[in-house]
């Protein structure tokens, strides 16, 4: 009788072999890993080749329906993970002129055994609207053409995060393995000591139970709750116990469940300095329990602080004589970050500092600019949570904010920086972009607006894609001179209403009296408002602006000009 359930570790190698044929069902959500995924993916792979010579790489597990007699794999999880890595086995494979594309070709394409009955074909096809998308571009090995195409010209979001993708991995390739020798020993790596587990099933039904339990969201049993078993345990007085035991379920239902775990995850990083290794529970115990073995210690000076300051930060609730809304003022625009790698410095500081609220204040404003920086710079994970670790050593050095050696900008810094705000803002994510323009409109209208990320959408006023017979040709007839600037800053503007795709390429005067107006012919922001008051949007009208908006952005976060 045949295992209705099978489960094995495979390295990449037998992942991408004849063993397996992958298809991504139809009703599966589009392709949606962006540069961040991709690239935190990258960045530990390579991390971890650089520091470890014997040991494997646990890429996690995907839930296939397939039956023990047959190659044909449905993906009910892990397309991400697939994708992703087929892309950067294409990366690799055009690497160096593509000195080894042959050798890597066939992980990419089934070259087909005629004896076996095996057909030539892409290992992995995609959802049926983007697998011939991904066959020509990636799995053909064409990603000079994939990365020459526009973004605006793609039919959907899935090919542009796989053009993005593309054109990441390929620098980071060129980059961080610059040498035949280097690379070939990364691909060695990683198709001999990286691995995924594959759990397959014949059922469809089974397939999904699997995937179901896969990803459970249920009231398991947490690291915390491990940790507060050993600690109040060590405790010898009942009366003792249970007045801890109180304190820590007050912390834990004020915080939630889950936020009461990243609680513990924060502070192993204000401890430990750097990513996570292992599991939290062993990494607690290594590097934060060892340091406070005193119990009541531990949750008096230790974690109740970090949960008032974690309750601080997530409400923005800070409270003081003076300067307390200057903090929450900032806090607010650190929650519009993509990550959460500035709470840890950030919880260490307030408990340390709370209550000296003007030197919390100018914290504060200088955490905000420094992760506005390496946001909008596109800084990998690895690299922020390295700048954030020093930034830890100068919070427990004692140092003022202005002293901090993490706060100041070197000229790299303010160059990265600059080149990052004059660059095609439009093709950053979309959680980058909105920060920018949401940030620079509060910095236009001193602070008063506030902003409902909800409806937001960001619109070009110049249109990515200009009739023949309108006046945008007659304004900018160089059709370079159009693509130089369309998706620059001074060409962008926050609206809240959803897209309307027949207004985007209206002639100026009517964009701005029906689609960038509000109800009452005005607009909420600071930045559309100053383009309605325009007559027309010439390309010297674009470049003035330009510079203006830049020099607001300089001025506010103190970056020095060219």
């Amino acid at each position: 009788m045949s295992k209705k359930i099978s489960g094995a570790e495979y390295p990449l190698s037998k992942i991408f072999s004849s063993d397996f044929e992958y298809v991504i069902p139809s009703y599966q959500r589009p392709y949606a890993w962006t540069p961040d995924q991709a690239g935190e993916l990258f960045e530990d792979l390579i991390a971890f080749f650089q520091a470890e010579q014997e040991e494997g790489y646990f890429l996690g597990s995907i839930v296939l329906i397939k039956s023990e007699d047959s190659a044909y794999s449905q993906v009910i999880d892990g397309q991400q993970r697939l994708t992703t890595l087929t892309i950067l086995l294409a990366a690799m494979a055009c690497a160096n002129d593509g000195e080894d594309l042959d050798e890597l070709r066939p992980y990419i394409l089934e070259p087909g055994k005629k004896m076996e009955g095996i057909l030539p074909k892409p290992r992995l096809a995609l959802r049926e609207r983007d697998k011939g998308f991904f066959a020509k571009y990636v799995q053909d090995l064409k990603l000079e053409a994939l990365i020459d195409l526009d973004p605006s010209s793609l039919d959907n979001e899935s090919q542009v995060n796989i053009r993005a993708n593309a054109k990441h991995f390929v620098r980071a390739v060129a980059e961080a393995l610059p040498t035949p020798e280097k690379l070939r020993e990364f691909v060695t790596f990683l198709l001999t000591r990286c691995y995924l587990v594959a759990v397959s099933t014949a059922s469809q039904d089974s397939a999904f139970r699997v995937f179901s339990v896969m990803n459970s969201r249920g009231l398991d049993l947490q690291p915390t709750d491990i940790i507060k078993a050993d600690t109040i345990g060590k405790l010898k007085s009942e009366s003792d116990r249970q007045i801890y035991n109180d304190k820590w379920e007050e912390m834990e239902v004020e915080l939630t469940r889950d936020g009461f775990r990243d609680l513990f995850t924060y502070i192993r990083m204000v401890y430990a300095k750097e990513k996570a290794k292992r599991i939290l529970l062993e990494e607690f115990r290594t590097h934060v329990l060892p340091k406070n073995p005193d119990p009541k210690i531990f949750i008096d000076d230790v974690l109740e602080p970090f949960a008032d300051a974690l309750d601080a930060i997530r409400n923005a609730s800070y409270s003081a004589t003076s300067h307390a809304e200057t903090v929450n003022y900032f806090i607010r625009w650190l929650q519009r970050i993509d990550n959460s790698d500035w709470i840890p410095p950030a919880m260490l500081y307030l408990k340390e500092q709370r209550n000296k609220p003007k030197r919390v204040a100018r914290f504060f404003e200088l955490l905000e600019r420094l992760a506005a920086y390496m946001h909008i710079c596109r800084w990998n994970v690895n690299d922020r949570i390295d700048a954030y670790a020093e930034l830890i050593n100068d919070i427990q050095s004692g140092a003022e904010p202005d002293d901090m050696a993490q706060f100041e900008f070197g000229d790299d810094d303010h160059e990265a920086f600059r080149d990052a705000l004059d660059g095609d803002i439009y093709e950053l994510t979309p959680r980058r972009r909105n920060y920018l323009i949401l940030r620079l409109d509060s910095f236009i209208s001193d602070g008063a607006a506030t902003y409902d990320p909800s409806i937001l959408t960001i619109e070009h006023v110049l249109p990515q894609t200009v009739p023949a017979d309108s006046e945008w040709r007659t304004w900018w007839p160089d059709a370079s001179e159009r693509k130089a600037w369309v998706h620059r800053l001074a060409n962008l503007v926050p609206l809240n209403k959803k897209k309307n795709s027949s207004a985007q390429n209206y002639e100026f005067g009517p964009k701005c009296d029906i689609y960038f107006s509000g109800t009452k012919n005005v607009s909420s922001y600071a930045l559309t408002s100053q383009v309605i008051a325009e007559d027309e949007w010439t390309p010297d009208i674009v470049k003035a602006r330009q510079q203006s908006l830049l020099k607001i952005l300089y001025e506010k976060w103190d970056i020095e000009e060219a």
